[in-house]
């Protein structure tokens, strides 16, 4: 598959980039996307989640009333869960959400998730670019020109420039990467992917 280079203008360069087949032309396999973008969800959880149970509540362990004769249910002490400000039955606890997946795995979810973009034509070739400075006005002209403005986009860049990095910051719906931490989450969240031609080989 060959796709045309543009310019940070919006404008055709005149080259063309080939794709290769076996990353953006492999028959998609979903259930490795679901892993994966099911993976990637989970290892961003913090976990942090705590509840008290009716052995962490401070209060007295003295029963409140009589065990019989008082015609309501029977009651233990002030700790017991059915009671405002007592513990909870069965809360949750700090754990850790993340789980393994294989390097194979990956690289299949990943292959799949490029070429669905592929197909929706939804990757964007650019050719390699710099900011002197961080200025977001700039990165913003650039997704005008490209017709991208408000849309979900991916940057991929083959090594990351802090300068356009920082421009993008502020544009919530424009993420910025570099080759090597591109995961399939990302790609399927995009309406487009702009790769940048060095990024292109990186990929490979």
């Amino acid at each position: 598959m060959k796709l045309d280079v543009y310019s940070i203008n919006g404008n055709t360069t005149g080259k063309q980039v080939d794709l290769d087949d076996s990353i953006y032309g492999v028959e998609a396999n979903d259930h490795c996307v679901y892993l994966a973008v099911k993976q990637y969800l989970a290892n961003q959880r913090q976990g942090t989640h705590k509840t008290k149970e009716r052995n962490e509540i401070v209060g007295s362990r003295k029963k409140l009333k009589k065990q019989k004769g008082t015609g309501t249910a029977r009651f233990g002490d002030i700790k017991n869960p059915i009671f405002r400000g007592g513990g909870r039955i069965f809360g949750p606890k700090p754990r850790d959400y993340s789980f393994k997946l294989n390097k194979k795995v990956k690289k299949i979810a990943r292959n799949s998730a490029l070429s669905y973009k592929a197909k929706a034509e939804g990757i964007v070739v650019l050719e390699d670019f710099t900011f002197d400075a961080p200025k977001t006005k700039s990165f913003i002209e650039i997704l005008k020109s490209l017709n991208l403005d408000g849309k979900k986009t991916l940057l991929v860049l083959n090594d990351l420039d802090q300068n356009v990095a920082m421009s993008a910051r502020n544009i919530k719906s424009t993420k910025v990467v570099n080759s090597a931490s591109l995961n399939t989450y990302d790609i399927m969240n995009a309406n487009t992917v702009l790769i940048s031609e060095k990024a292109v080989e990186a990929i490979v």
